[in-house]
């Protein structure tokens, strides 16, 4: 009797449990997304359909990639390429500080929370594209990692849409574009180099090898071509004639416009060489220190100095380092320093540098997505349902190519994809989990698929029109390495731990890295000789800022994590945190602490 009197009470608390949690998520939904109609002002949600709409008009890269519109309109889009022109920057400008003037007229009293948190977040993305245009000559059109010379080969080859027949016609028209848009940035190029604003004689080289391999193969072996013609193989309604016809098509194009475009801007980056310096960061330009605070601003989502970042990166260095030597002298290497054990393992758990090793990586790529796929079943309410593929990198973009995770349009039409550099310092198990986890699952893929598949986000939140956070976006990831540790994930695989680590000391070694080089006048050598990859280096050189943001990010959320987790003692709920993180989407980092203690207030009633 006792016993049942024992089990009716906890089936009673069991209950009321049940009945608490239910009403927790109606109060955060109600409180960040506004689910209830009533406060809502339904006149600045017309306004974010409208303005996105006009933003994403401008701009056929972006459209192609999210699939935004349907029908003719859509279509017309996915036969452009986006401009590369300072006039189109310009005219980006132009309409954010038009939009800003919109937005502030409108009275947030009358909001309800979900549009105050969207009207702030499209507040930020549109007053930081307002003030970046005073350092635009900082970037150059040109470059290895995020020029136009791989932005538009991406466009073409990993995010246009091949599944019907115009899919296919569509590529070929876009593809008469690419001699234009490039011309557009040789252009834009040539005019900051006028004004003195010339990469690092490093970086030209490294574009150089880039764009050279490029051209360095037939066009019928050129990556605009065989890509073509891979993913127009699946399309059932073209007959053979036709995708011969359609590939022969794109094959002369890229022979007579691609190619000759693409040497004459070889030619010029060439010409730069001689007055080129291997001075890296933005200090050696008029105003650097002022463009490189901006540019921090923009990545980590606060005003942290260079000096502060710094500071911190060194603190979490030292920190990561102990706990990894500990576990080092546990498998028993005990010699060097940690950098010269973990590059021993590394090189202990390498691929073989062949077809075949390629071919094991990729496959154990897929093994660790799929593992994490049952794993985050268990610990996650929230997970998207568009599925989430890996594929390696095309040839020419090895060498410099980070691994990278492309969304998933909103019309589901093709999966999220994780790409992967088939390098030699790439090919390691080491690491590879971990890198898996922070890309696909429960990384980039769970919080940026999810918002792209929220209905109650404006479209412009779902697709990511005015950009991506970097501080939560790459935070949450970082932080999702961080939790598959603490989950138990590498129980038994202390090699996978020291993977995660490793891989959080990069993070932390980052910080010091981008304000060493931007900051403080570093060399790229001293930067390699801290612990970075060369390829990695070179990244921070022409993306200044953008490496601060994992580590700010992922701290910022674990303090959030903490301080909800004290202040809700029994009540608090890792799962209900992270729906609250996951659903608010890509936000700056006031506005998740802003949603976090409204969960936290919540949960408290």
């Amino acid at each position: 009797m006792v016993a049942a009197v024992v089990a009716v009470e906890g089936e009673a608390r069991a209950t009321a449990r049940s009945r608490f949690m239910h009403m927790l998520r109606v109060v955060v939904a109600l409180v960040l997304f506004g689910t209830s109609v009533a406060g809502q002002d339904s006149s600045v949600d017309t306004f974010f359909r409208e303005f996105g709409d006009q933003w994403v008009r401008r701009s056929p890269n972006l459209a192609t990639s999210t699939r935004y519109f349907t029908g003719r309109e859509q279509d017309r889009l996915e036969r452009r390429l986006t401009p590369q022109s300072d006039e189109f920057a310009q005219e980006q400008r132009d309409l954010a500080q038009r939009g800003l003037t919109r937005l502030r007229g409108f009275d947030r009293a009358k909001m309800s929370e979900s549009q105050r948190v969207s009207a702030d977040l499209l507040a930020w993305q549109l007053q930081t594209t307002v003030d970046g245009d005073r350092y635009r000559d900082y970037s150059f059109p040109l470059e290895q990692f995020g020029g136009a010379n791989v932005t538009i080969p991406n466009s073409l080859t990993v995010t246009h849409p091949m599944r019907t027949a115009r899919d296919a016609e569509n590529y070929v028209v876009r593809l008469r574009e690419v001699r234009a848009r490039v011309r557009e940035a040789l252009n834009a190029a040539r005019s900051r180099a006028n004004r003195g604003f010339i990469p690092p004689t490093f970086i030209l080289a490294s574009t150089l090898t880039q764009m050279r391999q490029f051209v360095g193969t037939p066009p019928a072996q050129n990556p605009l071509v065989t890509s073509f013609a891979e993913r127009a193989s699946t399309i059932t309604e073209l007959t053979a004639v036709e995708r011969d016809r359609l590939r022969a098509r794109a094959e002369e194009i890229v022979r007579s416009q691609v190619y000759p475009q693409w040497t004459e801007a070889i030619r010029f980056l060439e010409s730069l060489l001689p007055r080129s310096t291997d001075d890296a960061g933005l200090w050696r330009f008029p105003r650097g220190e002022e463009a490189y605070a901006y540019h921090l601003r923009r990545f980590t989502t606060t005003n942290l100095t260079a000096e502060q970042i710094h500071a911190i990166g060194l603190q979490q260095v030292a920190r990561i380092e102990k706990q990894m030597d500990d576990i080092l002298r546990t498998l028993g290497r005990t010699e060097g320093s940690v950098k010269d054990r973990i590059a021993r393992l590394r090189n202990d758990l390498s691929y073989p540098l062949t077809e075949d090793g390629r071919q094991q990586i990729m496959a154990d790529i897929d093994r660790f997505i799929r593992d994490a796929e049952q794993r985050a079943e268990r610990q996650f309410d929230r997970r998207p349902k568009a599925p989430v593929i890996a594929q390696p990198y095309p040839r020419f973009r090895e060498a410099t190519a980070a691994a990278s995770y492309t969304a998933p349009p909103l019309d589901g039409s093709r999966p999220g994809i994780f790409q992967m550099p088939l390098r030699p310092d790439q090919m390691t198990k080491f690491g590879l989990r971990t890198l898996v986890y922070h890309e696909t699952i429960p990384g980039h893929h769970f919080q940026i698929a999810l918002a792209g598949e929220d209905p109650s986000l404006p479209k412009f939140r779902q697709a990511r029109v005015f950009g991506t956070i970097s501080a939560v976006t790459e935070g949450w990831a970082l932080y999702a390495e961080r939790l598959a540790a603490e989950s138990g994930w590498y129980e038994g695989d202390p090699e996978g731990l020291l993977g995660q680590l490793d891989d959080e000391l990069f993070r932390a070694r980052r910080l010091v890295v981008d304000t060493g080089l931007h900051a403080m006048k570093w060399t790229r050598q001293q930067a390699v000789d801290y612990g970075i990859d060369v390829s990695e280096v070179e990244r921070y050189v022409v993306n200044p800022g953008q490496a601060c943001s994992y580590m700010i990010g992922q701290l910022k959320i674990i303090e959030l994590r903490d301080r909800a987790g004290k202040a809700l003692g029994a009540k608090f709920s890792e799962r209900e945190f992270h729906n609250v993180v996951l659903s608010l989407g890509a936000v700056p980092l006031e506005l998740l602490e802003r949603a976090v203690d409204a969960y936290i207030a919540g949960a408290r009633t």
